[in-house]
């Protein structure tokens, strides 16, 4: 009688091992199926002329749908440099990434190379996307349009270069003609400039080459002409490419709805 019960009592005590160890293991799994379920972290690099907070309203929309978000801060002082800040600040980040570039931070973003493997999405709003050898100035240039160039106030630098302003009186028409004047009054007093060097240096291998990318083209961009942006588009292979009509350089604080919109659908 004691040997059945104790037969019994081993039986009981395996079983419920094995249903503990089932369990657990079903937690794993489901811990480790959340995991690769996370939506992809966005990090958002700001061009000439703005700062981080010029993503602010981009940010509010994609941290309601659920996304991760970082605005960095790019240096501004030249396309290998800047990039390689990025690609140090991506080390800091777990798990897959979006990287969205405007402007001349689009030339940044094309430039990772470190953390590329990280990133599995590339999106450019009103930004540049060169191929190797090419720069920003050189881009800017290759359609009529663009009249930043007699809008900027250079400022020398200890090295010979000049860091780059556009003129106050100057930066809502020239930058963000579709944003209310209360607001580009302090976007032109929180501006950050580039140095002059940083446009004409030539970019490496374009991360565009192996990597998907999104383009939104702002349709009345005094900056970047609409004819370049489409062009790099097209080159890049763009999965999709949207058009702001009417849409200023600085489409990311007159229209961010769409343009957090397409950052989501970049991100799956």
């Amino acid at each position: 009688m004691r040997t059945l019960k104790h037969r019994v009592t081993v039986r009981v005590t395996a079983l419920l091992a094995t249903l503990v160890a089932v369990a657990l293991l079903g937690t794993s799994n489901a811990v480790a199926a959340h995991r690769t379920g996370h939506k992809p972290t966005i990090v958002l690099v700001h061009g000439a002329f703005a700062d981080g907070a010029s993503w602010n309203p981009v940010i509010e929309r994609l941290q309601r749908r659920g996304f991760s978000t970082v605005a960095v801060a790019n240096p501004l002082r030249g396309v290998r440099s800047d990039a390689d800040a990025l690609d140090a600040r991506l080390a800091g980040i777990d798990g897959p990434v979006v990287l969205v570039g405007h402007s001349y931070g689009g030339a940044v973003i094309t430039n990772v190379t470190a953390r590329s493997e990280k990133v599995k999405a590339l999106v450019y709003v009103a930004a540049f996307a060169p191929a190797q050898g090419e720069a920003a100035a050189q881009l800017a240039g290759k359609y009529p349009g663009s009249t930043l160039g007699e809008t900027l106030a250079p400022v020398p630098l200890p090295d010979g270069s000049n860091d780059l302003y556009i003129k106050p009186s100057l930066f809502r028409q020239q930058f963000a003609a579709d944003v209310p004047a209360r607001q580009t009054a302090l976007m032109a007093a929180t501006q950050r400039p580039i140095r002059d060097a940083a446009l004409g240096e030539a970019s490496g291998t374009p991360a565009w080459a192996s990597i998907p990318s999104w383009f939104l083209l702002a349709g009345a961009d005094k900056n970047i002409p609409l004819r370049a942006q489409k062009f790099m588009a097209d080159r890049a292979g763009s999965r999709a490419t949207v058009t702001v009509k009417g849409a200023s350089h600085a489409v990311a604080v007159s229209r961010p709805d769409t343009v957090a919109k397409l950052i989501a659908r970049a991100a799956g």
